[in-house]
């Protein structure tokens, strides 16, 4: 019987096989968006067994176990490993048509050589093969990222964070390892103690009080330059939407000053501050030559009562409400006007915005460089196959295919990387499907680049690291 993850997994038909094997299969990964541990590569960390590899900080898998009846205790809580690996295996069957049922395969034919499907009937010999083969250098984090032909990853970091692991890795790993600067607590003003005690926090590492705004911005831009000395040259913003209000340099003077008072601010004044603080960031950006990300629409932290007990990133998030074009449009105007306007990607979670985010996108691209606002990658909970085909047809009607600069794994686990190969299978059968269908031809010059550029070489080209 042939195995589930085969040779030709996801590829229906001759020309997708040809597009993957041919073009595809063995082009570098530039992650240029993930979570993962800059100590765990700078101390080439080696995890004990496949639970502290796969489950831990995974809350995809944490919700898939708590909707399949496991209690708690066996994601987040107590339990041992083995038991919380076995509440997974027992999973997995019922995660049939959900990406979560490939990645694993996935991952387990390509770090274990494992073919098998996971279920509790394997999952004792799966877990002792896959952890014994943990525990060797083949499988340490860096080995992992060699193995898997990774050549750049960029990691998403908070402007206090000191980057000593990435500076250490500069001169010990031929894996260029750089740092993304992500500002998102400076515009968090909804818990004035929260906000207040970040301030000083940048305060602590600027080694400068934070008066006023003015203050605040020259703090932030203080923590841009090291990190650009650091080789970041990326930023990425995870806000739940676009803002956009009218204010003056004195209103949003009073407003800062009122927030580290730790004053309750109202809606209207939020929005003024956030789109202050927003449009400088952008500036920064554009001043230093970086490229920057906006990740819009997630609605965050639903379960109150879950969220008070576990803290964010733990399985309680969902797809928010459409954007609104109209404060998207003004903001990337506000920048463009005045030539402020860096590159620029853009993604969003909720399907509805596809072809909004794409034709906005279009509208700020001046022929200065190829696709210089775009629409990123299918993420999240659209980082699917169905979600993947839908983002691909989208971006083929309104927008540039050729200029699509591919997947991230936006993953804290290190095993991810098989969703980058995902990604790939999925692209190729699209574009194959289409040849054969008669609606591209059938010709190298144009379905060569067309794939090298969508799984590799976009992204190096767009980012210039």
């Amino acid at each position: 019987m042939k195995p589930f993850i085969h040779e030709n997994f996801l590829l229906s038909n001759k020309t997708a096989e040809k597009l993957y094997h041919k073009y595809s299969e063995y082009q570098p990964i530039v992650d240029f968006h993930c979570h993962l541990s800059p100590a765990m590569i700078d101390g080439d960390h080696q995890f004990t067994n496949l639970t502290r590899a796969w489950l831990e900080g995974d809350h995809y898998k944490w919700r898939a176990m708590r909707t399949n009846g496991v209690n708690e205790i066996y994601c987040t809580g107590s339990a041992s490993d083995i038991e919380k690996f076995k509440k997974w295996a027992e999973t997995v069957p019922a995660t049939l048509g959900n990406p979560l049922y490939h990645w694993t395969h996935l991952e387990l034919a390509r770090y274990f050589n494992i073919n098998e499907p996971l279920s509790p009937l394997t999952s004792a010999w799966i877990y002792e093969k896959a952890s014994a083969l943990l525990q060797t250098k083949e499988l340490s984090t860096r080995s992992i990222m060699r193995k898997m032909n990774v050549e750049i990853v960029c990691t998403t970091d908070d402007p206090a964070d000191n980057l000593e692991h990435h500076q250490k890795l500069k001169d010990s790993f031929e894996i260029k390892v750089l740092p993304t600067f992500r500002p998102d607590n400076v515009i968090k003003t909804e818990d004035p103690e929260k906000f207040k005690s970040y301030i000083r926090k940048l305060e602590m590492v600027n080694g400068a009080e934070i008066n006023n705004f003015d203050g605040l911005v020259e703090a932030l831009d203080k923590r841009h330059k090291f990190f650009h000395e650091t080789g970041c040259r990326l930023s990425d913003h995870g806000i739940y939407r676009f803002y956009f209000a009218k204010f003056t340099s004195r209103e949003v003077d009073r407003i800062f000053k009122n927030l580290i008072k730790g004053e309750i601010v109202s809606d209207e004044e939020a929005e003024k501050y956030k789109t202050a603080v927003m449009l400088e960031l952008c500036r920064m950006n554009h001043k230093r030559g970086w490229s920057q990300q906006f990740h819009v629409g997630a609605m965050r932290n639903n379960n109150a009562r879950l969220f008070r007990e576990m803290g964010p990133d733990t399985g309680w998030d969902s797809i928010g409400i459409a954007q609104d074009p109209l404060k998207i449009s003004r903001f990337l105007s506000e920048l463009d006007n005045n030539d402020q306007l860096t590159k620029t990607i853009l993604y969003n979670l909720n399907p509805a915005d596809n072809e909004m985010m794409i034709t906005m996108a279009g509208n700020f691209n001046d022929g200065s460089t190829p696709a210089k606002v775009q629409y990123g990658p299918a993420w999240w909970f659209l980082d699917q196959k169905s979600g993947i085909e839908k983002h691909l047809n989208d971006l083929e009607a309104f927008g540039l295919l050729r200029r699509f600069i591919g997947m991230v794994t936006d993953s804290r686990s290190f095993l991810s990387y098989p969703r980058h190969e995902y990604f790939r299978r999925i692209v190729c059968n699209f574009v194959g499907n289409e040849v054969e269908k008669g609606l591209i031809p059938d010709e190298e010059e144009l379905l060569k680049p067309l794939i090298e550029g969508i799984s590799y070489g976009n992204a190096k080209e767009y980012f210039s690291f």
